[in-house]
């Protein structure tokens, strides 16, 4: 790369293009969340931090959050995409983010998704308020990403017109529930519903939500209601996670959420969507907001981490630079130096393009939840879309946030530099709200099928199964800046060897190259066996190992598409040229990631792959001038980050 002049970065515009359609909704989170009461904090017992995040629960009730993504007809702002920001704010405490989301996105959602209207009037304005804490009890000890196969039963009595919710055994309990060993009064669970048959027999009708009481006015357990406490956890003590048991508990007909599948008074059974898998899984699809919800938390505990350990980085100085004719002796600072670079500044490119993707998602959520009407593959898309993102998101925080800590040698250990905290409460973003690992087969199963008639299982078997009876094709599905994408690789010069390493148009084919050579080999893989008679199961378990690598293939490729794209609505020339840098690092970085995979399929010679390296090195160095500047631009207020090497490292800055 040619020596690049200075850049002047216009950091409003660059601010304003991160804020994106929601900046309001930032802005606002930026005005509110302040002061002691929203200040991160450590060292608390677990009652202390429970009470202090139901207390700043209760406290968001005057700032319109709890709002944004309920309906008009409650008091609501009907805005999905700015509930789903506001979330993302809430970094400065991540257990008050995740009881946010427990109380308004999960419990609240649910209401608000598959219940009809009379319970919303009904339930959602106490849920806004916080009068009626509640619970989302879907997972169960025995089945957590497996929810079709869910133990728990609520089978209708015509005599008293009333569901009976049993856990038949302790693979049914339901467990890891926010809400439920503290707080929580009411929770929305999730049953295998039946109904008489008239002959003393019963029908099952697949899985089913229903609002059911857990504690009374006092806060004692309803009758038949067992409560346990999950205890300390490694992180978010504020959320008080719990585990409960229902025996026989009887709950009224009327409190079925029965948008998407009834019980009359005599025990009939009706739904609007009559195949059984096709109901589940556009049940499940209603309540997705919560997992692109958690994808853009754990972008902001990347964030957060990135902010300190870059700050930090910028002014910390070690080992000695002797000196020169122009230079007299002096210590270098660690952001200097090409390792460190190395650590933070591909990461750092990274997480801009998640960013991008993520605001793509969030809009195309927000405009699906204002459709009148429900477009099948739209949304089978979004789902594919938002379980790739979460899964390649949170790993993305996990790696990040322990670079930082280690960035930061024994002050990122320290607690009161925040890194430890957002490190133990972001770990466990990549299990909940669906296993990274198995959302990834999800989303290669919609690659494989072009998302027609994707209503299958998601247990193991019912996946291969379906895989096996499938003609697949190859599908590349652009993101929303299609002509844009098109007309960049149009103009590449080709995989050769004379186009630019620095030519988007290469780097757009070459990801889109390896994602489908990926996926048909990986299909060509799965008609053999088929054809040969093997069993699906082992067929399916043997090439997981493809599955995952054509789920990280694609989402590779998708970030590059909205990182483009997000550069392209930028209206400031030098902010642009700087993100077209930090957008070549990203790219560039993941092919060298992946080199052995570009070397042994012939896409990369290895002179080339060579000066990929030499590439990532000289963007690093290059972007190093503008690292605190690219951070700053997240917005995250000092009081939020909390950490004295970061604030102090300001104080530094300013001072010289």
């Amino acid at each position: 790369m040619s020596e690049q002049a200075p850049l002047k970065l216009d950091e409003a515009e660059l601010r304003g293009l991160l804020d994106g359609r929601w900046a309001n909704v930032r802005e606002r989170a930026r005005d509110v969340i302040r002061g002691e009461e929203f200040a991160p904090v450590y060292g608390l017992s677990v009652e202390e931090h429970r009470a202090r995040t139901l207390k700043q629960l209760m406290a968001l009730n005057g700032t319109g959050m709890p709002a944004y993504g309920f309906p008009g007809s409650v008091g609501g702002a009907d805005d999905v995409g700015a509930s789903v920001v506001a979330f993302e704010m809430l970094v400065a405490d991540m257990s008050l983010m995740v009881k946010m989301g427990v109380q308004f996105g999960l419990f609240g959602g649910a209401v608000k998704a598959l219940g009809t209207d009379e319970h919303h009037q009904r339930y959602l304005p106490d849920i806004m308020s916080v009068e009626l804490p509640g619970c989302f009890a879907m997972t169960e000890t025995g089945h957590g990403s497996d929810v079709q196969s869910l133990g728990t039963t609520a089978t209708y009595d015509p005599d008293t017109e009333e569901f009976v919710v049993r856990t038949p055994n302790e693979h049914a309990r339901k467990d890891y529930i926010g809400n439920a060993a503290r707080d929580g009064r009411m929770a929305v669970v999730f049953a295998q519903l039946r109904t008489p048959d008239g002959d003393g027999g019963l029908v099952e009708h697949g899985v089913h939500a229903l609002m059911v009481p857990i504690r009374d006015g006092e806060g004692r357990p309803m009758p038949g209601v067992t409560v346990e406490d999950c205890g300390h956890k490694a992180g978010l003590n504020g959320v008080d996670n719990g585990r409960l048991w229902f025996d026989d508990v009887r709950v009224p007909r009327t409190d079925l959420l029965n948008r998407y599948g009834d019980v009359a008074a005599d025990g009939t059974y009706s739904s609007p969507i009559e195949n059984p898998n096709r109901r589940f899984f556009t049940m499940l699809g209603t309540l997705i907001r919560g997992r692109i919800s958690v994808a853009g938390g754990a972008g902001s505990a990347t964030k957060a981490a990135l902010a300190i350990a870059v700050r930090y980085a910028d002014t910390r100085r070690q080992f000695t630079r002797p000196a020169t004719d122009s230079q007299p002796e002096q210590e270098v600072r660690i952001l200097d130096y090409l390792a460190h670079q190395r650590k933070l500044l591909p990461a750092l490119a990274r997480t801009y393009g998640l960013h991008f993707a993520q605001e793509e998602l969030v809009t195309r959520l927000h405009e699906l939840s204002r459709s009148e009407e429900r477009d099948e593959h739209a949304q089978r898309e979004l789902e594919s879309r938002a379980a790739g993102l979460k899964a390649v998101a949170t790993w993305h925080a996990t790696e990040t946030i322990q670079t930082c800590r280690e960035a930061c040698g024994g002050a990122g250990y320290l607690s009161e530099n925040r890194i430890p905290q957002l490190k133990a409460d972001s770990d466990i973003f990549t299990t909940f709200e669906g296993d990274n690992t198995v959302l990834l087969q999800q989303l290669t199963k919609g690659l494989l099928t072009n998302f027609k008639d994707s209503f299958g299982d998601l247990d193991q078997l019912g996946l291969a199964k379906f895989m096996a009876g499938k003609v697949f094709e190859t599908v590349i599905e652009r993101t929303a800046a299609i002509p844009l994408i098109d007309r960049l690789i149009d103009a590449s010069p080709g995989r050769g060897e004379e186009a630019s390493l620095y030519n988007r148009g290469w780097q757009l084919e070459l990801l889109e190259d390896r994602e489908k050579h990926i996926i048909e080999g990986l299909a060509g893989r799965l008609r053999r066996s088929r054809k040969d008679g093997s069993d699906a199961f082992d067929v399916f378990n043997q090439a997981q190992d493809h599955v995952l690598a054509a789920g990280r293939a694609h989402m590779d490729r998708v970030v590059l598409e909205a990182f483009v794209a997000g550069i392209d609505r930028c209206g400031d020339k030098p902010t642009a040229k700087l993100l077209n840098r930090l957008c070549d690092l990203y790219v560039l970085s993941v092919i060298e990631e992946d080199r052995a995979w570009f070397l042994e399929h012939e896409r990369l010679s290895t002179a080339r792959a060579k000066a990929v390296t030499q590439a990532v090195n000289d963007l690093c160095q290059g972007l190093r001038p503008y690292a605190v500047q690219l951070v700053e631009a997240f917005g995250l207020r000092d009081e939020w980050l909390a950490a004295p090497i970061a604030l102090g490292a300001e104080q530094q800055r300013q001072g010289e």
